[in-house]
């Protein structure tokens, strides 16, 4: 008797999660028209979700308890280890699914010989009772297929609010292990994206289904909403592997170089936004004139700080003339018209 294969393995990482958990379990189960096992891999959680999770009635959950807490992409690695089905489908903790969503998204995939399917996402900003759809489902029914450079375009920094690497893809796993693919366990925020752009440099085909099937849920101190300068570090650092370990084509190759100059201009623009909260006016300056494209970001709040900080030096100096020489004047100057 040959062993049952599920349509699909649902891998969850969670870590201290038992407030949103089981809408997440619940949400995978509810898939209609597939068969599939659920794995929540626990990353030593110190509240409820491990029993919460292990106490679930539905035998198709399974429970990873790992040793040590190791980060999203090593519990994700985790569950890939020991996932059977023929497709496997990443779902956050504190997300959910619309009920048809991997039908819908297999069909299409099958249909197109895809190895990949990604699909448009409804966002819930939770205690601000906002919802929306993240992408026009017209603009993504125009794009039937993502390649590597329309993935990589998409993900350069300070682009839009969203991009294409928000995107919850499914991936056949024959052919993940067929290319040995594994989330990068250096990374904090970024490993969704270097996951499936090396899959498609592998030469995963990916399609795309414009209907929303997975419910993004934004929360207060969500980690993927916190953005600092190790983060970007390490996203600079794991592109530069990624480079060295495929060969890209000359527009993947072109949008890469230009999103490596965005997150360099997204280091620029943390350090400053760091020298302005500390009040240092010498790293103001540094930074501002290193990289004056990173000043064009600031937003208007912190413009606005910005401000104040120097009217605040300004009257500083004016009370304290005697004192060390002013700050030199940032007025009159040559300019960028890009800055």
């Amino acid at each position: 008797m040959s062993e049952f294969i599920p349509d699909v393995s649902f891998i969850i990482a969670a870590y201290n999660a038992e407030d949103t958990l089981e809408r997440a379990i619940d949400s995978a189960l509810g898939q209609g028209g597939v068969s599939m096992e659920v794995i929540v891999v626990d990353d030593c959680s110190t509240d409820g979700t491990r029993s919460l999770a292990e106490g679930h009635s539905d035998p198709r959950v399974r429970v990873v308890a790992l040793p040590r807490n190791g980060g999203p992409s090593a519990a994700r690695n985790a569950g890939l280890d020991v996932a059977t089905g023929r497709w496997v489908a990443v779902l956050d903790s504190d997300d959910a699914m619309r009920p048809d969503r991997l039908a819908r998204m297999i069909a299409r995939a099958e249909k197109a010989e895809a190895k990949i399917a990604v699909d448009n996402l409804d966002v819930v900003r939770e205690n601000a009772d906002e919802y929306y759809t993240m992408f026009p489902d017209d603009k993504l029914a125009r794009l039937p297929e993502m390649s590597l450079a329309d993935f990589i375009t998409s993900n350069v920094i300070f682009r839009s609010e969203h991009n294409f690497g928000y995107m919850k893809p499914i991936f056949e796993r024959a052919f993940i292990e067929s290319h040995g693919l594994r989330f990068d366990e250096n990374l904090k925020i970024g490993e969704d994206y270097i996951f499936l752009a090396s899959a498609l440099a592998n030469g995963g085909r990916c399609v795309i289904e414009p209907m929303a099937g997975y419910i993004y849920y934004i929360r207060k101190g969500s980690i993927s909403r916190v953005l600092e300068i190790h983060h970007v570090d390490a996203m600079i650092e794991a592109d530069k592997r990624f480079l060295g370990s495929h060969t890209l084509d000359a527009e993947a190759l072109a949008a890469q170089r230009r999103r490596a100059r965005s997150l360099r201009e997204a280091r620029s623009f943390l350090n400053l936004v760091q020298s302005i909260k500390s009040k240092s006016p010498v790293g103001v300056l540094k930074n501002a004139f290193s990289n004056p494209r990173a000043v064009r970001h600031l937003s208007m709040p912190i413009v606005a700080r910005l401000k104040r900080f120097a009217a605040f030096f300004r009257r500083r100096n004016e009370a304290a003339a005697a004192s060390s020489a002013a700050l030199p004047s940032m007025g009159r100057g040559p300019h960028s018209n890009k800055g």
